[in-house]
């Protein structure tokens, strides 16, 4: 992707060097913390089965696994441990228990990442123009959880559509989404033999209905910006707290992590201060925020009929958008 600045501004040869050291110190201090949290809220949940606290500990227990894709993104990067190995073992794992291949998953973010917001070749875009409903749909989960269930089955009986897998990518994908539908009916036929209902109390059931929560960060990201190849216009961070930007393993620091992806999470706090001292601010909202800004949006017109090559979400004060008109 080709950006309307210089990165060579944001940072020297040396400076990305020393940003792009890997630590196997760091990334297992993240994932320890992530994995930690959810076996103490496992426990908790399973303490209060039969009260109504129960709710609030599958709510918290099904937030704290859907985040786990922001680890999945990082190991997909290859950022979170030096190791290689243990970036794809853990990588595999947190796939299969987010029903999303590790091996797809990769294909499709990093062709998001080469042609971000580009129509025909983003991997994370293949989808009709927004309306209000089908926003509100895949804000739900109800149409995330669709595709992702459908789409492994389709792709275990050797269908790809994805036009951004290749014919010598086919094949690897076809066999992880088979191996991943063996292992969740392998699970479903010990459940049943069992009469177990672990898998659906402290996995399954959590992970549907808190996803919601996920959404939030999700849509954010790129929804309402332009479809122009300048990251610094097609890319938003999010304003969060230090507990929210933890979950999200600081993926609310989007635009740099887009700027420069090799960086890895624990130090994309120090790149967003140098991006930002050297291109200015750059977009951010709040969650609820921009919810409230795409949904008013999408009630006067569907996202088709809006600019392609500018911003059409903007915060309601401050921000990139707001200062460049200010300056203009």
């Amino acid at each position: 992707m080709e950006a309307s600045f210089s990165r060579r501004k944001v940072l020297e040869p040396a400076e990305l060097k020393a940003l792009n050291e890997k630590s196997d110190f760091f990334g297992a201090l993240q994932m320890a913390s992530h994995l930690g949290a959810i076996a103490i809220v496992c426990v908790l949940h399973a303490k209060v089965t039969g009260t109504w606290w129960v709710l609030l500990s599958g709510f918290v227990l099904g937030v704290l696994i859907n985040f786990l894709y922001a680890a999945q993104h990082e190991l997909s990067h290859g950022t979170v441990f030096k190791t290689r190995i243990i970036n794809e073992f853990f990588g595999r794992l947190i796939g299969f228990t987010m029903i999303f291949p590790r091996d797809f998953d990769q294909i499709m973010h990093f062709a998001h990442h080469q042609y971000t917001q580009d129509w025909e070749r983003d991997g994370e875009l293949v989808r009709e123009p927004y309306t209000l409903t089908t926003y509100l749909l895949w804000l739900s989960g109800i149409t995330y959880w669709r595709n992702r269930v459908f789409g492994v089955v389709r792709r275990a009986m050797g269908k790809i559509v994805e036009p951004f897998i290749t014919r010598d990518e086919e094949a690897k994908v076809i066999l992880e989404s088979r191996l991943h539908v063996v292992g969740y009916l392998l699970i479903a036929l010990i459940s049943f033999y069992f009469q177990s209902w672990v898998a659906v109390t402290f996995w399954i059931l959590p992970m549907l209905l808190a996803k919601p929560v996920h959404q939030l960060q999700n849509t954010i990201e790129h929804l309402g910006l332009s479809h122009e190849s300048d990251i610094l216009d097609n890319t938003r961070s999010t304003r969060t707290n230090f507990i929210m930007r933890w979950l999200c393993w600081q993926m609310p620091y989007h635009t740099a992590h887009h700027t420069f992806p090799t960086v890895p999470f624990w130090k994309l706090k120090t790149l967003n201060a140098k991006l930002e001292d050297s291109v200015g601010e750059v977009h951010r909202m709040g969650w609820i925020e921009f919810q409230i800004a795409v949904i008013k949006k999408l009630l006067q017109k569907d996202e088709s009929q809006y600019p392609m090559n500018e911003v059409w979400v903007v915060p309601t004060s401050g921000g990139r958008v707001m200062k460049m008109q200010a300056e203009g």
